[in-house]
């Protein structure tokens, strides 16, 4: 239960003056719901202002306060501007610009023969000097004046800078006086502000001490919650497995496993066999066989008389795994059974009566599998592949279905760079298969012009012809009037159009029927050609698709580059990939192409993008490998979580944990930060 100390805190925004159904819409859209939300609502910037005497004082293009007396009112027709002209104490005339509705309220806070304090930007059109649109026009000179450092908030519609400018005021007067939760030395040492004093702080101004105390506290929210998790999970019950191998022996794969595969099942095997649960994080490359790794664990535990759970993030993932195992597990004479939450009736009850009498040894989905409805004989472990698409609490969740606690092999196809690690899977012991198996085949990379569009359409018509698949990737759905983006339904018209039935579409909002039919049809080889978003970025394993085009490549990151690249080169046959580029290229978007054409070591190009990303850039639609922070940033993350996590291991082994001044405190900042399923873990917490 949350401590009544943050209540104010958890308020909805509903409570600050002036909020009212009609702002809490653009509010909800910049994730601004309750109290705490506006209070870390932190400026992109600040506008610096300078006070003037005159204007032979400013420079074009400064932003400035000073004196003004209007002399003209001059009304366009139409829809043209209103000016006020205007000059100042040297006689030097300065115009007033107004566009829209701000005319009206212009005229009176505007009046001829009135002096006004007057704060923006000064710009020179023709021989004229301007100031369109003034931030602040005002009798007296204790407005502008107090605006001489501004803030600049993100906003969305409906929002406007002094409508969040208030809000905030309002919030950061609600701010509570709580404890501190950072070990004293630290604070003295870092020259860190007291919590409530570094919001203030940092809505104040570019003020790097308390920004970096913001960030520390997140991320030492962080970590504590990860190790009260690891804590938690070596205090718990599971059941030894110990298997005996006859169920591995039956695997017939055609290939050889990699060294890189089988230390990680030796690892995987030991944890295992201990009574204490396993947490274990399994990364594995593109094309790396994180799934025989999977299945071999899975086989451990069924080898040893209890039951096994995979946990995909959609159905689409659910049912290309399960066809997967059930593939590479022929022979074996295991029970492999599919449950998601399309699965209805007849064929759903059998799955569930399976379950609860043991009569299905593993099962693969989605969510579904850890609904209350759900009942195992004897749930020892569960593998979650794509972990980052489900939060901690889930995994907990799926724990409680075993009669012991699980134990829980997570996975992911992304590539994490080492610095992030930490953050987001600091309660887990890593297993990395960093090498491909043998055999495969280098993927032919190639960045492309946009205007050449017209030869790509040639060259795929021509890939198609001699039997071979392709896919067609683009970053939108559907169109945007104000966005250039690709959209995937328009290219699968135009397509559709030149190679007829031969052309599916998959897309995260078309209906689930739908998405499986396009996708069998593709994955059997009836149609040649998959025009996608990203949805297609994991798991989807078709040998025979051999080309990959990846339309407006600059727009995505390293990380998704990567793993949509990885959709090909699954097979036997040379596969390449092209990237289509605009010709609008930053910097850091010609690094990041190159680097494609480069290397197909997945870990390289994530650690690449991270450094990349450092600089502040934003790299695609979506980021791979993204942070799970809303304050601190990558170079905050970089610099200060070894600080924290280290501050985290102090607090559990030398100041007792959550008991004591410091540990009540730390309580606050779990919840503060809403890592309480951290809490929730110790007994009466």
């Amino acid at each position: 239960m949350r401590p009544d100390a943050l209540n104010s805190l958890f308020a909805e925004t509903e409570t600050l003056d002036g909020v009212g159904p009609k702002l809490k819409r653009p509010l909800e859209r910049l994730g601004l719901a309750r109290i705490k939300d506006v209070a870390y609502h932190l400026p992109d910037r600040f506008v610096e202002r300078r006070v003037v005497g005159n204007l032979d004082e400013a420079g074009v293009g400064e932003n400035i306060v000073v004196s003004l007396t209007v002399r003209e009112h001059r009304a366009s027709s139409g829809r043209g501007p209103f000016r006020v002209v205007s000059e100042d104490a040297a006689g030097n005339h300065c115009v007033l610009t107004y566009f829209g509705r701000a005319s009206y309220s212009a005229r009176k806070l505007l009046p001829v023969g009135a002096t006004r304090w007057v704060a923006g930007r000064l710009d020179q059109y023709g021989q004229t000097l301007q100031i369109v649109h003034p931030e602040h026009v005002s009798e007296g000179s204790a407005t502008p004046l107090g605006q001489l450092r501004e803030p600049v908030y993100p906003l969305s519609e409906g929002l406007t800078q002094g409508r969040v400018a208030s809000l905030v005021e309002q919030a950061l007067r609600l701010l509570p006086e709580l404890p501190e939760w950072i070990e004293p030395g630290l604070v003295e040492r870092m020259g860190w502000p007291a919590w409530a004093e570094a919001l203030r702080l940092a809505h104040a101004g570019k003020h790097e001490a308390a920004l970096d105390r913001l960030a520390f506290d997140e991320l030492l929210a962080n970590s504590l919650a990860l190790m009260l998790v690891r804590a938690s999970n070596r205090s718990q019950r599971g059941t030894p497995l110990r298997g005996d191998g006859r169920l591995r022996e039956k695997l017939r794969l055609p290939f050889a496993l990699t060294g890189a595969q089988t230390r990680s099942i030796g690892e995987i095997e030991g944890d295992l066999a201990q009574e204490a649960p396993m947490l274990r994080l399994l990364q594995g490359d593109v094309g790396s066989g994180k799934t025989v790794v999977a299945l071999s664990a899975m086989l451990i535990a069924v080898e040893a008389g209890a039951q096994a759970a995979m946990l995909a993030p959609t159905e689409l993932l659910a049912r290309q795994h399960h066809a997967t195992l059930m593939r590479m597990a022929q022979g074996t004479g295991v029970e492999i059974a599919l449950l998601t939450g399309r699965d209805k009736g007849r064929a759903r009850e059998s799955v569930l009566m399976g379950l609860l009498d043991g009569s299905i040894d593993i099962v693969v989905g989605t969510h579904a599998i850890f609904q209350d409805a759900v009942e195992y004989r004897n749930l020892a472990l569960v593998v979650i592949d794509e972990q980052h698409r489900f939060g901690v609490g889930q995994r907990l969740m799926l724990a409680r279905k075993g009669r012991r606690t699980p134990h829980t092999l997570a996975m992911t196809a992304t590539p994490i760079p080492r610095t992030l690690t930490l953050a987001q899977y600091g309660e887990m012991e890593v297993s990395r298969l960093d090498e491909l198996p043998p055999g495969r085949q280098a993927i032919d990379t190639r960045v492309i012009a946009v205007e050449r569009m017209g030869d790509v359409t040639q060259a795929l018509a021509r890939h198609l012809e001699g039997g071979g698949q392709a896919y067609w990737v683009c970053p939108m759905v559907r169109d945007n009037e104000s966005d250039d983006l690709a959209a995937a339904e328009a290219r699968y018209a135009g397509l559709r159009e030149r190679f007829g039935e031969d052309v599916v579409l998959v897309h995260g909002q078309l209906r689930p029927e739908a998405k499986d039919a396009a996708m069998e049809r593709f994955a059997g080889g009836t149609a040649k050609l998959l025009v996608a978003t990203t949805v297609i970025e994991v798991g989807v394993d078709v040998p025979n698709a051999t080309l990959m085009v990846i339309e407006q490549a600059e727009r995505f990151g390293l990380a998704q580059l990567h793993q949509l690249r990885g959709r090909v080169g699954r097979g036997e046959g040379k596969s390449v990939c092209l990237l289509l580029r605009g010709n609008a290229l930053s910097e850091t978007a010609k690094q990041r192409l190159s680097l494609m054409r480069e290397t197909q070591d997945g870990f390289r190009l994530a650690e690449e993008d991270l450094e990349l990303r450092g600089g502040g850039e934003l790299l695609g639609t979506r980021q791979s490998g993204d942070t799970p922070f809303r304050i601190a940033d990558l170079e905050q993350i970089q610099r200060l979580l070894p600080v924290a996590h280290d501050d985290a291991r102090l607090l559990m082994e030398r100041d007792g944990g959550l008991t004591g001044a410091r540990g009540e405190a730390a309580r606050l900042l779990l919840y503060l930060f809403e890592r309480d399923w951290g809490v929730q873990l110790l007994r009466g917490g």
